[in-house]
Order: C-alpha cells, then structure tokens, then sequence
C-alpha cells in the first residue's frame, strides 16, 4: 500500500555528536554498528534491529546477549586500527543507518561525511565517554525512537557514574591505591594512565604507568619488567590472557610487593572485559567493581547483586551466584 512507502521513505534530522544534522529515516527498524563500540552499544540498546555486527560474537557472548545475534553477517569497523569496513556487505544488509560510537577524534564530522556519502546511508556518532554514557543512551532512545528503553539504561549508567565518584571523592588522592593494569602474554603491557582505554582505573585510583604521551590502542604501551618493578604497585590487575595463573611462581616477579602479597587480580572479561577492549559501556560494569575490589570497606558487600543487576539491564540475561563466581573467580577481594 501507498501508505507504507511514505511511511518508509519519512525522514527526520538528527543532529549527531559530532555536531552534523544528519537526514534520517523517520522510523528506523534496521540498523548497522560502524566498529567495535558500537556492536556492544547497540546489543545493549536495539539487538533485535541490528542486522549486522563488527566482529564475530565469542561463545560467551552469544550466551549472555542471545545466540540468535550471532548469525549476523560481519562487516568489520569503518574506523580504528584495520580500517576494514565491508561497505558492499553494509549495503547488502538492508540497513537504514550506520551507527559510530566512541571517541570524537580530529576530523571525525569529515569522515563520517564522507563515510555517508559512500555509502548512500545516514551515518551518525554518538559519543560515548565514562560521563557520558547517560546522555549516549538518551540520544540514541531518540534516533530510534526507542525513548523508555534509553532512559533505562541512561539512568543506570547515570546512577553507577554518580555512586562511584561519589564514593572516590571521600579518599584522598594520596590514599587512592596505587594500580598497575598489565596485559599482554609477558605481562609487560601496561594500559597507561591518561588513555582511552584507562579512563575507568583513572577514575577510581592511582595509575602508576603515568607515560605522558600514551597509546589509545588497546594492547596498551610496551614497558620492561623493571620498570614495573620501580614502579611496585599495590595492587595489579592482568587483564585475561596474560600471565595472571602462572605469576606467583614466576620468580623474576617474586619481589614486587602486590605478588609478595598476592594482592593481584584477574579483570573478568565476559561477555567483554570490564575496564576496556573496546572502552564502551562493559565501562559501566567496570566503574562499579572495581572499587568495590580496592575499597571493599566503602561498600556492602554486594558484588554479586550489582554484576547481576548490571547483566539483567543491559543484556536482560539472569546471571545466576554460579555463573558469577565463574566469571569472576579471580576478580574478588581476598580474604
């Protein structure tokens, strides 16, 4: 009928956080994410009107956000590091709108620009930084006309922004733990301070890998064993896939006090890692464990009740105490 085509070819502008007015379906029922960020973003958001994903969901993945998106065709990322977009397979996929989320680097308004010329789609940015993962989700409730379920998520991310600065604002800076973030198979990694990707341990302690000029990758910034050992954190935290299991008996780590103590951790990484990897909105987690980890006399030990609230809201998935302590079995504080 006549009627479903005008309804179909309505537009709308949007203005995007990239501050470019963009023309928009005014209904919008099939959508496509522009990287990484946005494949997580938007399986929290709209799962069931993406038609395609960034990169191939892991097992882990598939079982807390649905088997069921795992099937999607995978088109890779417009932007970041590989670059490799798939622009035939966005088009082929029927998509009415390609989605970025993130960081606003330089240029950004003029590559999405051009990026949407390419394609002959609307491609819009929502920024999405630790403070402004409320308003990411407010905007996007709009853009897809979605409003209740992005004041949901806006107001959890809202409240979880506020407790966890509110709590590190009570500690003094001098009194905030001195934290080490390795990764990499030899640990010697570091996940700088001042970087994108370490805005949730910048937030709630004191990173010691204070490197000036950093890398926003997420493999961090190379660093030697002594000068982690200069640095004797009190508190370290391997991100999965490091050497978290075999660190205590490795004797060139055995001096520094937080393995001396066995003050050292393991950051979940289910269905993504909490602190980054991409840095999206698994952040959101991230700022509420972590400091129930290193100030676990600041909170009541509700850990479990957070985590599961955080998996029921954003993935609607029951996480169960099981399924918890499996995900975070080296993630908790020791007795």
């Amino acid at each position: 009928p006549k009627n479903d085509q005008a309804a179909e070819s309505a537009t709308r502008t949007f203005t995007d956080s990239a501050g470019r007015t963009v023309e928009v379906p005014a209904k919008i029922d099939r959508i496509a994410p522009a990287g990484h960020t946005a494949t997580q973003v938007l399986l929290t958001m709209a799962p069931e009107k993406m038609v395609t994903l960034s990169q191939e969901l892991s097992d882990d993945q598939a079982k807390y956000l649905g088997e069921s998106y795992a099937e999607l065709p995978v088109t890779g990322a417009a932007f970041g590091a590989k670059g490799d977009l798939n622009k035939e397979a966005v088009a082929a996929s029927g998509t009415q709108i390609l989605i970025d989320t993130g960081e606003l680097k330089d240029n950004i308004a003029e590559d999405l620009d051009t990026l949407q010329e390419q394609l002959g789609i609307p491609v819009v940015m929502i920024e999405t930084t630790m403070d402004t993962y409320a308003d990411a989700y407010e905007m996007l409730g709009e853009l897809l006309g979605m409003e209740e379920r992005g004041r949901e998520l806006s107001e959890y991310c809202k409240s979880a922004y506020e407790e966890t600065t509110s709590v590190v604002e009570g500690i003094p800076d001098d009194e905030r733990v001195r934290v080490a973030y390795l990764l990499g198979d030899k640990g010697t990694n570091t996940i700088a301070k001042n970087s994108y990707q370490g805005q949730v341990v910048d937030l709630v302690a004191n990173n010691v890998a204070d490197l000036g000029k950093v890398s926003g990758s997420g493999s961090g910034t190379e660093v030697s064993l002594e000068q982690v050992s200069l640095w004797d954190p009190e508190l370290i935290l391997f991100q999965e896939g490091s050497i978290y299991d075999t660190v205590g008996s490795d004797p060139a780590w055995a001096d520094l006090s937080a393995v001396k103590s066995g003050n050292y951790y393991e950051v979940p990484g289910a269905p993504w890692c909490w602190l980054n990897n991409p840095p999206t909105v698994n952040q959101v987690l991230g700022m509420q464990w972590l400091p129930r980890l290193l100030y676990p006399e600041q909170y009541d030990n509700d850990l479990y009740k957070t985590v599961a609230g955080y998996f029921k809201t954003f993935y609607g998935y029951d996480l169960s105490e099981s399924e918890f302590n499996e995900i975070a079995a080296n993630a908790q504080p020791k007795a």
